[in-house]
C-alpha cells in the first residue's frame, strides 16, 4: 500500500484526469483510482469530497445531479476548460518532477 502523503500533492490531478475521461461520481472515482493501482493506493471518502470541494471552489469542475440509481440521485462531476487546462499544466509538471526523482531514484531497486 502506498502511503497518503506521498501521492496527497497529486490527487487533484489524479481526480481531474478522470473525470476528463467521462463525468463521474464519487464512488465511482474511489473504486477506479483503487482498480487502476491494484488496490495500492485507495482514497479514503472525506479525502476524496475534500478534493471535490477545494476543485470547485476554484472553479475546476462542476457538479451535478444526474438520474436516479437505486432510489437515489447521483452527484456527478464535469470538468470545466479552466480544468482541463489546469490538469494539461500539471501532467508537464508531473513530466519534470518524475525526471528529477529518476536522477535519485534509479538503480536502488
Amino acid at each position: 500500500m502506498i502511503r497518503s502523503d506521498i501521492i496527497r500533492g497529486h490527487l487533484d490531478s489524479i481526480i481531474l484526469r478522470l473525470i476528463w475521461e467521462k463525468d463521474r461520481y464519487g464512488y465511482e472515482i474511489s473504486k477506479e483510482i483503487s482498480l487502476r493501482t491494484n488496490q495500492k493506493f485507495q482514497i479514503k471518502e472525506a479525502t476524496l469530497y475534500a478534493v471535490f470541494q477545494r476543485l470547485e471552489k476554484k472553479e475546476l469542475i462542476q457538479s451535478y445531479t444526474g438520474s436516479e440509481t437505486h432510489g437515489r440521485k447521483r452527484k456527478y462531476y464535469r470538468i470545466t476548460s479552466l480544468g482541463t487546462a489546469y490538469l494539461k499544466e500539471t501532467v508537464k509538471e508531473w513530466r519534470q518532477t518524475k525526471e528529477v526523482i529518476n536522477i535519485f531514484m534509479e538503480g536502488l531497486e
